[in-house]
């Protein structure tokens, strides 16, 4: 494919969504893409190179979240375990109002990631290098986000120690996972609600164009964490809540 071929492919894969793009942000998407590859030979980002699964399983993956959660003025997100950037950059892209914050515990990754805000020059992108644990205990982020998303590989209680702390009340906590999740969710409830959240909708989908089956877990903040959670780097995945 041309580079203009392979911005057409973005759009219609991003179309088939109903997610609408400019001209500007297939740009941003292909050279995203070209980044990903180039960097990819020398530093484990993605099983996935060849260049329609890059769209069809990161970048429309990424972006399949219930658009009404973006419309929030001044919305604070945070990816929690970004690795390449999935979903907080292709989100970013779609949502250019929305404030960023892309949380990861190794730093080659955060400087990838600095490149490629840079080179598709978004604004009011926050990269910071470390444990979701401790950072979570921060008072600059501690429940000040309105999001937090993350396509981590975790089980769902892990996942939610990480994540739900950084949420403020009313907030939500979007998990990225596989077609099947029920038995996971059902041994994170317990968990979910000890963190001061609660799952108020399961979203599954199949990508379109491939057979990869996704759940999208969508977890509201009824009330404040209490104090003690996250745990110390570590224990919530040797001993997940529940």
């Amino acid at each position: 494919m041309t580079e203009q071929e392979q911005k057409a492919y973005i759009q219609k894969k991003l179309s088939e969504i109903q997610v609408i793009i400019t001209e500007e942000q297939a740009t941003q998407f292909l050279l995203y893409y070209q980044m990903l590859v180039e960097t990819n030979r020398v530093m484990n980002l993605t099983a996935i190179t060849e260049f329609t699964e890059v769209v069809e399983k990161h970048f429309v993956d990424s972006v399949i979240a219930p658009e009404q959660m973006f419309h929030v003025e001044h919305l604070r997100l945070i990816d929690v375990g970004t690795g390449a950037g999935f979903p907080g950059i292709p989100l970013k892209i779609i949502y250019p109002h929305i404030q960023v914050t892309l949380l990861d515990s190794l730093n080659k990754r955060i400087l990838f990631l600095k490149k490629v805000c840079q080179t598709l020059q978004l604004e009011n992108v926050t990269l910071i290098h470390g444990r979701a644990e401790e950072l979570a205990q921060n008072a600059d982020h501690r429940e000040q986000y309105d999001l937090t998303v993350s396509r981590a590989v975790a089980n769902l209680s892990t996942l939610s120690e990480y994540c739900l702390p950084f949420i403020k009340q009313g907030g939500y906590f979007v998990a990225y996972k596989s077609g099947v999740y029920e038995e996971e969710l059902e041994k994170a409830q317990k968990g979910i609600q000890l963190l001061g959240g609660a799952v108020e909708d399961v979203e599954t989908y199949t990508l379109p164009g491939t057979d990869a089956k996704r759940s999208e877990i969508i977890i509201r903040k009824i009330t404040h964490t209490p104090k003690k959670y996250p745990r110390k780097a570590g224990t919530p995945a040797k001993e997940p809540l529940g």
